[in-house]
């Protein structure tokens, strides 16, 4: 697989270069291998996202100074601590620096998404030992429904890491935001950690590229396909490969490149009521299902739809475990009526041909 690098060009949100819009290749990439090691599918997640059982915890920062922190680029890192019970029922407070990060829940959430960044020593035998400056997110609003909106985005990972191990892991957490200044608890709301790229990469013994221009000979086909039809189960139109917006670019060992996505908030397996697809796009709302999956050899698909029909009777039985039945009776039930829409589409012929691999991106 080669990877091109192209700075010349810009992208919008839901935008995606096909082959025949993108430019001729500028520079060949070449990113050293990581050392030979044992295969990516033996690897295990970190033994912080092994638990399927909520953390209660209690961060507390100076909140008025992180809401004012509207710039993620050049936002500072603010002391904060968080106190924990473990499902163990182990506890203790350990000392974190939050940043801002994001686009748009930075500039309209009433608090805002933050990266936390754990010291190694003192989080030395606790449960977030080993984490590398994760992602927590958190609720827009303090409202039911935009802890709902967390909940749901929360199952669509778990989804997600049922069908290939190039995805993010995640833990949820029953989480109170404290005001330093005054000790007030301003909010108790579900949220959850998502593992770093870093340690992504690492755990698929890879690397984590930053190269934009990704091209659909650029992707591993099979990783490629899970992804593509993945974001057309869920909704999603929200992602870029060639800009990597909302897309991360794992190396692996043998050079190929596996594509990875995030930030499902957009989709329409969501249906957030802030969510808006791109104006380009021929469909009107995010519950309106259109194929943003770059084109992979026809032999691919197949397979793609066998594994998704494989993990059918999982991916709904997450709906009813113990993390599912967090979600209201009505959003649960809508949320599997919508996928049962997906699984229609792939398993008629004709639909998958017009609606799927006619529809990918990237035909010459």
């Amino acid at each position: 697989m080669r990877l091109v690098i192209i700075t010349l060009f810009a992208f919008g949100a839901a935008t995606s270069l096909s082959a025949a819009q993108a430019p001729p290749a500028l520079t060949a990439t070449k990113v050293a291998k990581a050392p030979k090691a044992k295969s990516a599918d033996s690897t295990s997640v970190s033994k912080f996202f092994r638990s399927q059982t909520p953390i209660v915890a209690t961060l507390t920062t100076n909140v008025g100074r992180l809401r004012g922190d509207k710039n993620a680029a050049t936002s500072p890192w603010r002391p904060a601590t968080l106190s924990y019970t473990g499902p163990d029922t182990a506890h203790g407070t350990v000392p974190v620096r939050l940043k801002t990060r994001g686009i748009w829940r930075l500039k309209n959430c009433q608090f805002p998404p933050v990266r936390l960044n754990f010291t190694g020593e003192t989080v030395k035998h606790t449960p977030f030992s080993g984490l590398d400056q994760p992602k927590l997110v958190n609720h827009c609003r303090d409202e039911d429904t935009y802890e709902q909106y967390v909940l749901q985005e929360f199952q669509l990972y778990r989804v997600y890491n049922l069908l290939t191990p190039a995805s993010h892991a995640v833990r949820l957490l029953k989480l109170s935001y404290a005001d330093s200044g005054n000790g007030k608890i301003l909010a108790t709301r579900y949220a959850y950690i998502e593992e770093a790229p870093g340690e992504l990469a690492s755990r698929l013994l890879g690397k984590q590229s930053k190269l934009k221009g990704a091209r659909p000979d650029d992707l591993e086909p099979n990783q490629s396909a899970i992804v593509g039809l993945f974001q057309y189960m869920i909704g999603n139109t929200d992602f870029a490969y060639g800009a990597l917006h909302n897309v991360e670019l794992i190396q692996m060992q043998n050079g190929d490149y596996w594509p990875v996505v995030y930030d499902f908030d957009f989709s329409g397996a969501v249906n957030a009521r802030y969510a808006t697809v791109d104006p380009q796009l021929r469909v009107r709302t995010v519950r309106d299902r259109l194929y943003r999956g770059y084109c992979v050899p026809k032999e691919v698909y197949p397979k793609t739809v066998s594994l998704f029909n494989e993990k059918k009777d999982a991916i709904y039985a997450l709906y009813k475990d113990s993390v599912g039945t967090l979600l209201r009776p009505g959003i649960a039930d809508e949320t599997l009526k919508y996928f049962d829409e997906f699984y229609k589409t792939i398993n008629n012929p004709r639909s998958l041909k017009n609606e799927i691999i006619d529809a990918c991106l990237g035909k010459g």
